[in-house]
């Protein structure tokens, strides 16, 4: 016999409305309700029919995870694995599924996120990176649909946003070069395109300057967000220039291309040249020597992404429109 809402209703106490509001994870129905409905149904084995849910509250109980250009390179950078599990872990507890969303072009990405809204596939969205010139925020934003991005937008524009201070922390990490002799400093920075890599670089140049110290010309490369960019990248810099004593690079994944790049041409790394990188991702810890890495606390990026995004869906919501996490330097043995 199929267990119906009545019957949870009847064993708890309490109206089928109320289950209802519990299987929606309603904010005004108290924990301890929940707890004893949720605990009724695993007795009884109720299960929600999702599909028929969604039609009576026009829901579709799916948030999108947007990033363009997702290719098998990109999951190979331990920040998307992270960041995307740091948003499983506060979905599944609001019962909220997810749906993946990779494009080869910005353009295309605009328009796949915009339809999974307007064909009700999804709630709201979280992006995973900030674009100059994004034309998919305004249109977001216009249309009323709820979105949080992970990063800082170009602009000051008032959406819900998370992210580390990029341009503190990449000073921060290139100041300590400075305190340990270095001056002659290069920098892999990545795709332009993206404000992660502008404020990076920012950060790198504004740690010369805060000492009043010239940033130096022609030790500047653009990179790739992969070992093999940060490993061409590197190259290009030893032939056009190649007295640097130390490197910043502005992903883990750049750092470590850059360091086998630099091991090839027997250059020992943490004594001739000094490496730090960007994110302290797990692979960081591994090569040798162990990258000296600024920690980003990624998992929380994810996780405080979906508790901003559940707020705009279900409210009352209690968060800023903003907030940026902390990040700390991790020396190891390659700076």
């Amino acid at each position: 016999m199929n267990v119906t809402i009545k019957d949870v209703a009847k064993r708890a106490g309490v109206s089928p409305s109320t289950v209802s509001r519990v299987i929606a994870d309603h904010p005004r129905i108290s924990p301890s309700t929940k707890e004893r409905v949720r605990a009724i149904m695993d007795e009884l084995g109720y299960y929600p029919n999702a599909i028929a849910r969604s039609l009576v509250n026009q829901t579709s109980n799916s948030i999108g995870v947007i990033r363009a250009r997702l290719t098998e390179e990109d999951f190979a950078n331990p920040f998307f694995p992270a960041v995307i599990q740091g948003i499983s872990s506060v979905a599944y507890k609001h019962r909220l599924s997810l749906v993946l969303s990779t494009s080869r072009t910005f353009q295309q990405e605009d328009e796949e996120c915009l339809d999974l809204l307007r064909q009700r596939r999804v709630d709201g969205v979280i992006l995973l990176a900030s674009h100059r010139d994004d034309q998919l925020i305004p249109r977001l934003q216009s249309d009323g649909f709820p979105f949080v991005l992970i990063g800082r937008p170009e602009d000051q524009a008032e959406i819900n946003w998370v992210n580390n201070d990029n341009m503190a922390d990449a000073k921060t990490a290139v100041q300590y070069l400075l305190n340990k002799g270095h001056q002659r400093i290069a920098c892999l920075d990545g795709d332009p395109r993206y404000v992660v890599s502008v404020d990076r670089r920012l950060g790198y140049q504004n740690a010369f300057l805060e000492r009043g110290l010239k940033v130096p010309a022609g030790l500047v490369e653009h990179s790739e967000f992969s070992v093999e960019g940060g490993y061409q990248a590197t190259l290009r810099l030893l032939r056009r220039d190649p007295d640097f004593t130390a490197l910043f690079a502005v992903d883990d994944l750049i750092a470590i291309g850059a360091m086998r790049a630099l091991q090839e041409r027997n250059i020992v790394v943490g004594r001739e040249v000094a490496v730090v990188g960007f994110n302290n991702t797990i692979l960081g810890a591994c090569v040798q020597p162990a990258l000296t890495s600024v920690h980003v606390p990624i998992y929380e990026l994810g996780q405080i992404a979906v508790q901003m995004l559940v707020a705009q869906l279900y409210g009352p919501g209690v968060f800023p429109q903003h907030q940026m996490l902390p990040a700390n330097l991790v020396v190891r043995d390659s700076a």
